[in-house]
């Protein structure tokens, strides 16, 4: 089981990325929260992984932060939630306001998330309020994003939209409402995903 790799970004595709470690380049999916994170250039990083062995694919998914990993592994057990699912929740909000969502019970916050309706909301609610303790980081995961990557922000940001759960057309909306020419991919994502969250 891998729980932990060093080494350099090389690929950053939303929601995946290739890091290099010692001469071998591992694909991670990682929530945008990590992808916000990043630091520039090709410094070194730790993430914090979890592998997902299923009979058609292994996934390797990658946190920066244990807590985001710990709350991943919590959503997992809810039943009906899967790695995409799991992937989305935490790229649509933080930890902090995941917890709030749940502690206070509001299914139509959670509504919002791609993927999750009312029955998979209330269900949340259920099963994750006894699991929610020592996930909270005291820190929002919407930090401010890395330069621009180069590309077609908009294009990019509207595949990651749809990688992470949501519909084309839905995902083509989202983007073309905040879409500006000086936007890189992650800050079109970020704006997206904040402006969904507030409905």
């Amino acid at each position: 089981m891998i729980g932990l790799l060093r080494g350099k970004v090389l690929v950053r595709q939303p929601p995946s990325l290739l890091l290099e470690v010692n001469g071998v380049g591992y694909e991670v999916e990682a929530p945008m929260s990590t992808f916000y994170d990043l630091p520039d250039g090709d410094q070194e990083i730790v993430l914090y992984t979890h592998m997902m062995v299923r009979d058609d694919a292994h996934s390797l998914f990658g946190f920066l932060r244990e807590a985001d990993r710990a709350l991943f592994r919590s959503l997992l057990k809810v039943n009906g939630v899967g790695g995409k699912m799991a992937l989305a929740i935490l790229s649509g909000m933080s930890t902090d306001e995941f917890a709030l969502f749940i502690r206070s019970g509001d299914v139509k916050a959670l509504c919002r998330l791609p993927g999750v309706g009312k029955k998979t909301a209330e269900r949340l609610i259920i099963e994750m309020r006894d699991r929610l303790d020592g996930t909270e980081t005291g820190a929002s995961a919407m930090n401010t994003p890395a330069a621009g990557r180069g590309g077609s922000a908009d294009a990019d940001a509207v595949s990651a939209l749809v990688a992470l759960g949501y519909k084309t057309a839905e995902a083509s909306r989202m983007v073309s409402a905040i879409f500006q020419a000086h936007m890189d991919t992650e800050t079109v994502i970020r704006i997206a995903l904040q402006n969904k969250a507030k409905g």
